[in-house]
């Protein structure tokens, strides 16, 4: 991904914001909002600062300020309003748009801020699923577009994995079903574990006893839980890795790992349908989502 580009062509601005690359030019010819470079070619590249500008302005837009009015605004009135207006919010899509601009801008301040704001109006899983998902949603499809950097991808995601296991820490001591252990882990290479650690949350949450494993475990490592008494139930979850053409040969693995065990497999992601035509054991069980794995637990 080292070819992700530093500029925005229009097209990523309407991805990004939502708002429509006609309406964009508008505002840019009429109200002299934006001011992109221009190629050889004449094609419109935009900076990441033209990108935040324009994020606060569809803010204050979509809170009845005008877009005449805030033409009239100076740059540093724009970021200020705007911020204000993140700090009072009261819909989803602000709150979305809101911590789109903190990724933006790597600020801290503002996700924080936004977050203890929603904090008053809804539950840390309801935050997860009505604000968390469709902007982490939004950031799969920047990120598959080419859109987005590493390093915004990176700095939103390690902010709410610090959610995560905050509000995960505080429920450890109310742990009450004992019968069975959730050894949770991402296979070799994969990185992506937000949406594992979520579920490790709403396991504990229930008064399971999980075991977090983390990124790239190697699957001989199960082995090593494989000996006791007690029941246990691996959780892994497939975003990137395996790569398509190994991924079944790591499940024929996992197959033969699990063969003539009382544990159960539980793998979940995006690539599961690569094995759903596999002939696998009773005790292995396959989820396309995370949400869909959460009906059943």
């Amino acid at each position: 991904m080292n070819n992700i580009k530093q500029d925005f062509t229009i097209k990523d601005l309407e991805n990004i914001s939502g708002i429509k690359a006609h309406t964009i030019r508008i505002w840019e010819k009429r109200y002299n909002l934006l001011t992109p470079k221009r190629t050889k070619t004449n094609i419109r590249l935009y900076t990441p600062e033209n990108l935040t500008k324009l994020l606060n302005i569809v803010l204050l837009n979509k809170n009845n300020h005008k877009i005449s009015k805030i033409a009239e605004m100076s740059e540093d009135d724009i970021t200020s309003k705007s911020r204000e207006l993140a700090f009072s919010f009261a819909t989803n899509d602000e709150a979305i748009n809101t911590f789109k601009v903190s990724m933006f801008q790597f600020d801290k301040i503002l996700f924080n801020n936004t977050y203890h704001k929603l904090l008053h109006k809804k539950t840390f899983r309801e935050i997860f699923k009505d604000v968390f998902i469709p902007f982490l949603d939004h950031i799969g499809m920047l990120w598959h577009t080419e859109t987005l950097l590493p390093a915004h991808e990176h700095f939103i995601s390690n902010l709410i994995a610090q959610k995560i296991q905050l509000n995960t820490e505080k429920l450890q001591y109310s742990i009450n079903n004992t019968n069975k252990t959730y050894v949770l882990f991402l296979p070799e290479n994969e990185i992506h574990e937000l949406g594992l650690l979520y579920l490790n949350f709403e396991l504990v949450l229930r008064g399971f006893h999980t075991i977090y494993l983390g990124q790239s475990l190697p699957l001989n490592n199960l082995n090593y839980f494989l000996d006791g008494d007690r029941e246990v139930c691996f959780i892994a979850s497939l975003t990137i890795q395996p790569y398509d053409d190994k991924v079944e040969e790591y499940f024929n693995e996992i197959d033969s790992v699990m063969d003539s065990t009382k544990n159960q497999f539980i793998a979940v992601g995006r690539k599961i349908a690569k094995i759903k035509h596999l002939n696998l054991n009773d005790n292995i069980a396959l989820y396309d989502s995370i949400p869909d794995l959460l009906k059943v637990l």
